[in-house]
């Protein structure tokens, strides 16, 4: 059976929960991130502050592509922080004020998010699903030049 956009809809289905456990863990990396750039403090506050900000208004552009991704693929996104606390491979980051440690943070979410970003992008293409695997693969060209610009702050 064909979905609304012409999928195999037993692998849209699949593609979308996979798809709803990534909007878990954007969310969740969403909220992390402007706890950083509320609590940033340190000789790098100004530096930092600017890029928390680029960063989580990036995440939250992502959240609502993902969510309408899973629409056009006919399933609802959840939409509850408790579905997105209790789906999220991401755990809550509380008070963090440390730069270094906001940043050592944000790379492990991205290694986390490419992990997961890579398997749905196999799926997709198991599925003919060009429109999942486009967004998948601009994440993974976009967010593999974060880690690189990161890991580089971080002098490694």
């Amino acid at each position: 059976m064909k979905n609304q956009v012409g999928l195999d809809q037993e692998k849209s289905n699949r593609l979308a929960e996979k798809l709803n456990l990534l909007l878990a863990d954007y969310m969740m990396f969403y909220i992390n991130v402007r706890g950083y750039h509320w609590n940033i403090k340190g000789d790098k506050f100004f530096e930092l502050h600017v890029k928390f900000e680029e960063l989580y208004t990036n995440l939250i552009l992502k959240v609502d592509e993902i969510a309408e991704r899973i629409v056009t693929l006919g399933v609802t996104p959840k939409h509850s922080y408790s579905d997105y606390i209790r789906s999220s491979d991401l755990g809550e980051e509380l008070n963090v004020s440390d730069g270094v440690q906001a940043v050592k943070n944000i790379l492990s979410s991205y290694q986390l998010l490419l992990t997961k970003q890579r398997e749905i992008l196999a799926l997709a293409a198991d599925a003919d699903d060009e429109g999942t695997n486009a967004l998948m693969s601009d994440y993974i060209r976009e967010q593999e030049k974060l880690v690189w610009m990161y890991s580089s702050f971080m002098g490694k």
